[in-house]
């Protein structure tokens, strides 16, 4: 999506080299996709469930701070 998109970012991280990653993110298994700091999955996905995660991430309202 990345690449055909310029409004589309992506970064591919390798985990142990960033520690502090790892505990923001809780990561305990690789691949863990995170969308807009909304949506994780784990593992590798359909196309087409990672496609409609990327569109939950910009329709749903974002949770409100408490």
């Amino acid at each position: 999506m990345a690449l055909e998109n310029e409004h589309i970012g992506s970064a591919i991280i390798e985990a142990n080299e960033f520690p502090d990653l790892i505990t923001k993110y809780g990561v305990d298994a690789v691949p863990k996709i995170v969308i807009n700091e909304r949506i994780e999955m784990l593992g590798a996905q359909p196309e087409a469930v990672f496609v409609a995660k990327v569109v939950e991430s910009v329709t749903e309202p974002t949770p409100q701070e408490p």
